[in-house]
């Protein structure tokens, strides 16, 4: 492995609360994932920015994906509103209003999550997790 595709050498992770809130509520509402990504080659600050796939492609790519629920508070998370529940409970009548106060509560939720970043996580690399500390930006 090159030197700079190695992602031991990673210490910190910078990323923006909103991609971090963004991609946790991507994954909630639509099939697909979101994560975190950050690509080779690597160095001691990494920028991570959201991703959304189909397939995941982190063994051609050599791509390290942070699940979001991994650097927002787990009690945040926890809170996050799903519309099933109350849709199972509604009328036909009823759904579109509550899908739009759905739509109001995720931005809610969105708002508390990108102020409820963590301030380390792990990231997997060959030698097992390593944790790297998160630096807020935007």
């Amino acid at each position: 492995m090159a030197e700079d595709d190695d992602p031991t050498t990673i210490r910190s992770l910078a990323l923006s609360p909103g991609d971090a809130a963004s991609a946790y509520a991507y994954t909630q509402e639509n099939p697909g994932e979101a994560v975190l990504r950050v690509t080779p080659p690597f160095h001691g600050r990494m920028r991570a920015r959201i991703h959304v796939y189909q397939r995941d492609d982190t063994e051609l790519t050599g791509a390290i994906h942070i699940p979001p629920e991994s650097v927002i508070e787990g009690d945040v998370l926890e809170d996050y509103p799903r519309l099933e529940a109350t849709l199972e409970e509604a009328t036909s009548a009823a759904s579109d209003e509550i899908r739009k106060r759905h739509a109001d509560a995720v931005e809610e939720w969105q708002a508390r999550a990108r102020e409820s970043i963590l301030e380390a996580t792990t990231i997997d690399t060959d030698d097992g997790p390593q944790l790297v500390e998160l630096k807020q930006i935007g």
